[in-house]
């Protein structure tokens, strides 16, 4: 059917009149119109229906006159259905009132009748797609599987495209089946390039280790089986008697052909360089053996040659480490240079140059540093006394190590500059060190008392450079001998720890003035209230003289403090070790091991006994009780076997000591004491 054409209107006004005529809005009193309600009156100030737009329609109801909502009338079909309608003409009279302000009700939209166009039909795919089997994930799709087209490809060639039919469907082209069988093989990756590269190497070592193997094996088998020195030069082969042997001496002179005599005498040869020397007789000519055999090399002996085992067993073979020498100071062989130090009596030097003389005699003998350092110390023991006469005195006068030598006598600063003149003389680096020294006149700390303020003054010792460029530090006043406090006297008692003593442990006793000169293998500072409390934090145990004959390390001997509570309820271990886990008693001691006792007095101090200590060849320990020790006041020792019966008892055990306990006379020395409290 035509279309009919639509009337065009100036005004929006025009336009919803013409809409009531069409719907027939303007019929009163029919029922339609009776049946609706009537709005409710306009609110005071409101304008008049005569003032009000002529947009909307006025009906009269019962005398009053009502505004009445326009009904959306069914939208008129267009001329044109693609040309969009006319846009209605804004009223600018009313627009101050406030119904211009509110846009009216957009008309409905009539109902659409026309039919969508039915889809073409698809054309068939000349190629079948495999539905997959199984379930998929959720990220396949048909789409996916099908298409290939991506925004990147749109400007390249794909063998699967997305073109537009003639008809306007969209056409899916997919690719063609592609035979994997037919694709060119992948490069390889890098991990397995790097696989390759080992395997590769491996069997070069492997066939390198093959070949060294092999020529071993032929050299072996023409060698013996313990290769002899080489001479100077190889001997010759013998001649051939079925051909002439020609001249094919290399030599830079021609040597004559060795005739068989009797005696062959050696022949001199002049090589170019190395002077001449005299070479071994040459061998006669070996007879032969089968004549048929004229040409042929004599045959290789078998029996000799080795197996493939024993090559990779010769080769495998490392050589013998050699010995390392022992560089323990506590358990090295002195006896060398303790020997020399014994040989010169200071009586008997020259008066003239007699700090030479010494260098000379006590170190010249001598390639080691340590060596030198040791004969200058044991000296000192021999010949030089301490000065107690100007020690207690207080008339302490400087002297030479010239004076102090021939005097015979020195305190420590004397002893420290008279052995650096020595050792300076025989090539020796070495320094005097000042500082304290825990000697003759050091009253340990009580229980719980502080420190004095710092004073390293009082005492002198030496620092002397050896082998291998290491500082060590040597007392050689405490080394010749000790004060006894009974009576002031000096007692020569040669004292080995004093030199052989690690830089820790002669830092318990002496504190330099200069913390640099400690010299500690730790590498620390210690202070001087860590000196001076020392690792007892109080009183330490007592040490007696001989500890040091027989061995013990005092840093080792436990309980360190000397008091000891007795009605503490615990068990107690005394216990004490070697300078050194290599020191023996046979080598570095006086003889054979000593036994060692632990005095204690029994419950209540009323049972005195005599405990063997166990021991292990290093440690020494025994467990007592606190309750069986002894009464408060009493103190418990730590004594050496001296003699049983009369005789030495060294080498004595303790199973030979508890069957004459109590039957035969014994004598003892002290070792260690600690106070019951």
């Amino acid at each position: 059917m035509a279309d009919t054409e639509e009337p065009q209107f100036n005004t929006l006004a025009e336009r919803i009149a013409a809409l009531n005529k069409q719907k027939n809005f303007s019929s009163v009193g029919t029922p339609e119109a009776a049946r609706k309600k009537p709005p409710p009156p306009p609110p005071p100030g409101r304008p008049s229906a005569e003032s009000r737009s002529q947009t909307a329609p006025v009906v009269t109801v019962n005398g009053s006159a009502h505004e009445q909502a326009p009904q959306q009338p069914p939208r008129p079909v267009r001329a044109n259905a693609d040309a969009p309608p006319p846009l209605p003409r804004r009223n600018t009279q009313n627009a101050g009132s406030p119904e211009a302000s509110v846009p009216p009700p957009l008309p409905s939209r009539t109902g659409s009748f026309q039919a969508s166009p039915a889809l073409p039909p698809r054309r068939p795919s000349t190629i079948t797609v495999p539905k997959p089997s199984g379930r998929r994930n959720s990220a396949s799709s048909e789409a996916s599987m099908l298409s290939t087209m991506s925004s990147l490809s749109l400007t390249k060639t794909n063998s699967s495209t997305t073109s537009n039919g003639s008809n306007g469907t969209v056409v899916h082209k997919l690719p063609p089946v592609c035979d994997m069988s037919s694709l060119p093989p992948l490069p390889p990756t890098k991990r397995e390039l790097e696989a390759k590269a080992k395997e590769q190497a491996a069997a070069r070592e492997a066939a390198a280790r093959e070949t060294t193997v092999r020529m071993t094996a032929r050299q072996t088998a023409s060698q013996p089986a313990i290769e002899p020195p080489r001479p100077s030069l190889p001997p010759r082969l013998p001649s051939r008697p079925a051909k002439p042997q020609p001249s094919t001496s290399t030599e830079a002179i021609t040597k004559p052909t060795p005739k068989p005599t009797p005696k062959p005498t050696p022949v001199t040869v002049q090589i170019r360089g190395f002077g001449s020397r005299t070479e071994p007789p040459k061998m006669p000519a070996r007879p032969k053996i089968d004549a048929a055999a004229d040409d042929g090399p004599p045959p290789i002996p078998m029996a000799s040659r080795p197996s493939v085992a024993q090559i990779h067993a010769a080769s495998s073979r490392t050589p013998p480490v050699p010995a390392v020498s022992n560089d323990c100071w506590v358990c090295r062989d002195w006896s060398g240079p303790d020997g020399v130090a014994a040989q010169y009596p200071r009586e008997q030097l020259p008066q003239h140059d007699v700090v030479g003389y010494l260098a000379r005699v006590l170190c010249d003998p001598f390639p080691s540093y340590n060596d030198k350092a040791r004969a200058i110390f044991t000296w000192f023991h021999h010949n030089i006394m301490y000065d107690t006469k100007a020690f207690f005195s207080g008339n302490i006068r400087g002297m030479t190590p010239e004076d102090t030598i021939r005097y015979g006598a020195a305190v420590c600063q004397g002893y420290a500059d008279t052995y650096k003149a020595i050792a300076n003389k025989a090539g020796l680096e070495c320094v005097v060190v000042g500082g304290h020294g825990k000697g003759y006149g050091y009253t340990p700390l009580k229980q719980g008392q502080r420190p004095p303020p710092p004073d390293p003054t009082g005492h002198a010792w030496n620092a002397v450079r050896v082998d291998g460029g290491v500082w060590r530090l040597l007392d050689a006043c405490w080394g010749a001998g000790h004060i006894c406090g009974a009576n002031n006297l000096f007692k020569k008692e040669f004292s080995p720890v004093q030199f052989t003593n690690s830089s820790e442990r002669f830092g318990r006793t002496h504190f330099p003035s200069d913390g640099r000169q400690q010299l500690r293998n730790d590498g620390r500072t210690i202070t001087w209230d860590e000196y001076y409390i020392g690792r007892s934090q109080g009183e330490p145990v007592e040490v007696f003289g001989n500890c040091g004959q027989e061995g013990i390390a005092e840093d080792t001997i436990e309980p360190a403090s000397k008091q000891i509570s007795v009605h503490s309820g615990q068990v107690v271990r005394f216990q004490f070790a070697h300078l050194c886990e290599h020191w023996k008693s046979e080598k570095h001691g006086l003889g054979k091991p000593s036994l060692f006792l632990l005095q204690i007095h029994g419950l209540d101090g009323r049972n005195d006994d005599f405990i063997p200590i166990e021991t292990d060849g290093y440690w020494y320990w025994a467990d007592v009780h606190a309750r069986d020790l002894g009464a408060p006041g009493q103190s418990v020792m730590v004594l050496q076997l001296t003699s049983m019966e009369g005789r030495d008892a060294r080498g004595v055990t303790a199973q030979q000591y508890l069957a004459k306990k109590g039957r035969v006379a014994m004598a003892w020395a002290y070792v260690a004491k600690w106070d019951l409290v």
